[in-house]
């Protein structure tokens, strides 16, 4: 498919696709971007529109598969957030100086390619997409390599809070 073949689908086609992403978020930013990554994605690979039904049907399929992914994302990224995030922030105030150097402890633990992808999400708030995209690896990676962060994440609470708890060399009293 040639890029003005595209152009022409953009044309005829770029409205429904805004349409029905706006249908299914919400959110008038949410569905121009969508439009614009669906289009972005057919200029990079043509080949994954095969003409096996109309260009109406293929863009239809392909803008509700990638609004329910985003949808999921979100739902996700809230879930790790309230579980693995916030718990953090209760605990440490995060303005502090304390809180800099526990974040940046973390992250300097990390492995570079789990440190980007932890910076990426959780302060950029980029989509498992748009970090695969930076990393060059798969939706999936991304979501394993954050799964390893919250691992991670979870063993320094649980060590912190031990010996935050555990009973000081010093004693008090007669």
């Amino acid at each position: 498919m040639a890029a003005t073949d595209i152009a022409a689908l953009y044309r005829a086609y770029g409205h429904s696709v805004q349409r029905r992403a706006r249908q299914i978020l919400g959110s008038d930013d949410e569905a121009d971007e969508v439009l614009q990554e669906i289009f972005v994605r057919l200029v990079a690979r043509p080949d994954q529109f095969a003409q096996r039904s109309s260009p109406a049907t293929f863009l239809y399929t392909v803008t509700t598969h990638a609004c329910l992914t985003r949808l999921r994302d979100r739902r996700n990224r809230q879930r790790l957030l309230d579980e693995e995030v916030r718990p953090w922030l209760s605990d440490v105030d995060p303005r502090s100086a304390q809180a800099a150097v526990v974040v940046r402890g973390v992250l300097a633990a990390l492995p570079d390619e789990q440190a980007r992808a932890a910076v990426y999400y959780f302060l950029d708030g980029m989509t498992h997409a748009e970090i695969a995209e930076l990393l060059g690896c798969s939706r999936r990676h991304v979501g394993d390599l954050l799964q390893r962060v919250a691992d991670r994440l979870a063993l320094q609470k649980e060590a912190s809070s031990n010996a935050a708890g555990s009973p000081s060399s010093e004693t008090i009293g007669p």
